[in-house]
């Protein structure tokens, strides 16, 4: 890296560092994940991280694919946790690297748990999530003082694959201005009927994003009533990020990339 005024901490051997990557623009990566990038032996990777961040490690790092997509085939989740102590144990230096941040949504949670019980020092190095730098990169304000002082982040896929039941999806319509939801698109038919069931208007702006933050970014306009048929219809795909709100309104003011 270019000399810079202050000091980057040094990737020791026998290490696992779990940084986010970002929604994808490479420019979005933090000093500290590009620092992991530089020194890493091995870079554990997941679906979500692009070709350009990964061609920032040094020639000699070698690259894991560990990737989860729903509906396809996918490594369990206790192989790649158990894949870290590892490589670590083998005196390696681990980089696991997630898109957006590996502590929202991203199972990070669990795979330091495994680490603490390994006993392997590791070290976090959050990310900006894609519900925070996706909806920045679709020109829209994830608050605003004329809309809204409250967000709910949710997730639109349950452990058991099915839409979570877990939600209070009454407090959730009611006392949330904005929603903001992750892995949501198989189900965003239950989920949309769900928080208009409990009050939400199927009038209100809805915006689906994909591809964010990176050149091929696409944001599909409409309402939380018309929501799932258009994503039907316009044959939108996942991974996507999905927020409700009047916040979206302000996108036809603030979209900059497009």
């Amino acid at each position: 890296m270019q000399s810079l005024p202050f000091d980057l901490p040094k990737f020791e051997p026998g290490w696992v560092w779990l940084a986010g990557a970002g929604p994808g623009d490479v420019g979005l990566l933090t000093l500290h994940a590009l620092n992991a990038l530089r020194q890493a032996d091995v870079v554990v990777y997941d679906a979500l991280v692009g070709k350009g961040i990964l061609e920032l490690v040094s020639t000699d790092c070698e690259l894991e694919y560990a990737g989860k997509r729903g509906g396809k085939p996918s490594a369990k989740q206790k192989d790649i946790s158990l894949r870290l102590v590892e490589l670590a144990e083998q005196g390696k230096r681990v980089l696991r690297l997630k898109g957006g941040d590996p502590f929202v949504f991203g199972r990070g949670g669990e795979e330091a748990l495994c680490l603490v019980k390994a006993d392997i020092p590791f070290r976090i190095i959050p990310g900006i999530s894609v519900g925070v730098g996706g909806l920045a990169y679709a020109g829209i304000p994830l608050t605003h003082r004329d809309f809204n002082s409250a967000v709910t982040f949710l997730t639109g896929h349950g452990i058991a694959g099915d839409v979570p039941e877990r939600h209070n999806w009454d407090s959730i319509a009611q006392g949330s201005p904005v929603i903001v939801m992750y892995m949501a698109m198989k189900y965003l038919s239950k989920i949309s009927e769900r928080l208009m069931q409990n009050g939400r208007s199927q009038d209100e702006p809805v915006a689906v994003i994909t591809q964010a933050s990176l050149p091929e970014q696409h944001v599909l306009e409409t309402t939380l009533g018309s929501c799932a048929m258009d994503v039907e219809k316009y044959e939108i795909k996942p991974p996507a990020i999905i927020v409700v709100g009047e916040v979206v309104s302000l996108r036809e003011f603030l979209k900059w990339m497009d």
